[in-house]
């Protein structure tokens, strides 16, 4: 008998087991209805499969466990500050290191340290933390992706690149000195997880030298982006992850990361650069904020197991692993014609709920609806990309209505198995059966900030 293809399986076997709860259809409407219809206010006690994020949700292995028990806990200068800072240093390439409690304290830093009031902030397509802080700091964040990225069934294999005439055009408009940097991310998280081509960095890098523009990296998923390079970008096929990932921080001036996604961790993040005079500044900001330089609000053994992590993420079978499980998960969707953004991105499947729920009007929130009802269903819970992510027009104070309308579901690392993903596509595909009768939500409180992580809703009867 020929074998025409091998079966695939995981290059890690499983040691520890945390017990699932099993609820009822009852049990998880009362919970929903609780939660006011949103999967972020749901107890985890209550959710069957998480897909709500891969943010610090993450299965450490047991080189980082180890790691995790020679924690140096000296408030100042501790040694598993320093093994991280050679990690970044051999990896990443930069030479300065402030480590921060997560991504978003970051995050803030570089935007209260780079940003002046009325400053524009040009990046491809926003991040919801990201545009935040750079609202806060007093810039306007201005969108210059490409076209390619607002359209879920376009299939160009990198989405997330930068469109070099909407940067020019900004940069002429409001002049070089009214940008501090430009905001660069890789895979763009809110198109998709789409990816940003070498090229297309290269070529951003050298418009912005010309105008004495710098650019900076949110590195929160790089090695996935690397991933895509090599498999997608000619000339990269035969370069290992970590000789792609030092290439690509070569074009920045300094990157922020929350660790708590590509490094494998549970909690974490840091700001790296190349730039003393940023560095310093930063050092002396994050006392303030976060904690002193050398934890960063971290305890030592968090930062041993980010440097740990550092050198685990660049496995190429361990990142095959990762995106061939996201892959396999999406071409189901797609061998059953349910709506998704395509070609299949990183860290998550993006269903496109614009589509999935055509009878919906987006100012009644069918991609929230949408999260709603496969929790019901099965117990999975997912998160919302669409109207309630976007916010609103600062000025105006109306919805801000973007062209995606997406639910993300999304695969922390070395965390579920295949029988856990047909599970979730089998209750995707009943909701989608059922798609007609679904009905929308009516928002009934809103916060001021990032609405979408304590927004509460009722179904429109």
């Amino acid at each position: 008998m020929k074998i025409v293809k091998r079966s695939w399986a995981e290059p890690f076997k499983i040691k520890v087991i945390e017990h699932l709860k099993m609820t009822s259809k009852e049990d998880r409407l009362k919970a929903i209805k609780e939660a006011g219809y949103n999967t972020f206010l749901l107890k985890s006690q209550d959710v069957y499969i998480d897909l709500l994020t891969d943010s610090g949700t993450n299965a450490m292995s047991d080189y980082q466990w180890a790691g995790m028990m020679l924690g140096d806990e000296a408030y100042a200068g501790s040694k598993n500050y320093y093994y991280l800072e050679d990690n970044v240093k051999k990896y990443y390439g930069f030479k300065y290191l402030v480590p921060t409690h997560q991504g978003r304290g970051a995050e803030h830093l570089v935007s209260q340290i780079l940003i002046k009031k009325g400053d524009y902030i040009p990046g491809n397509m926003y991040f919801t933390t990201t545009r935040l802080h750079q609202e806060l700091a007093g810039g306007t964040f201005v969108d210059v992706i490409c076209d390619e990225a607002h359209n879920p069934d376009d299939t160009s294999p990198f989405k997330g690149n930068i469109d070099l005439n909407k940067l020019e055009t900004l940069i002429k408009e409001v002049g070089p000195k009214k940008i501090p940097y430009v905001s660069v991310a890789g895979p763009v998280n809110m198109a998709g997880g789409q990816p940003i081509s070498m090229q297309n960095i290269r070529d951003v890098k050298k418009l912005c030298d010309s105008y004495g523009v710098k650019i900076w990296l949110d590195a929160t998923r790089a090695v996935e982006n690397c991933y895509f390079v090599k498999m997608r970008e000619k000339g990269y096929e035969k370069k290992t992850i970590a000789e792609i990932l030092k290439e690509m921080c070569s074009y920045f001036e300094g990157i922020w990361v929350s660790a708590k996604k590509d490094l494998l961790v549970n909690i974490g993040g840091f700001m790296a650069t190349r730039n003393k005079k940023v560095f310093e500044e930063t050092r002396n900001l994050v006392v303030v904020y976060e904690g002193l330089h050398t934890y960063g609000g971290l305890a030592g053994r968090d930062l041993e197991a980010m440097a740990r992590g550092i050198e685990e993420m660049v496995n190429f079978d361990y990142l095959h692993s990762r995106i061939g499980q996201i892959e396999y998960f999406g071409n189901l969707l797609l061998k059953a014609k349910i709506p998704i953004v395509k070609p299949i991105g990183g860290h998550a499947v993006f269903l496109n709920a614009r589509k999935f729920l055509s009878h919906i009007p987006q100012d009644q929130f069918p991609a929230q609806t949408l999260c709603a009802e496969l929790y019901l269903d099965s117990g999975v819970r997912s998160m919302e990309r669409g109207i309630v992510s976007a916010g609103r027009d600062k000025v105006t104070g109306e919805h801000k209505f973007p062209k995606l309308e997406l639910v993300r579901l999304t695969f922390p690392r070395r965390v579920y198995t295949q029988a856990h993903l047909d599970v979730t596509f089998e209750s995707v595909a009943e909701v989608y059966n059922r798609r007609k009768k679904i009905k929308g939500l009516k928002m009934i409180y809103e916060p001021k900030y990032l609405r979408f992580f304590q927004a509460r809703f009722v179904p429109i009867k």
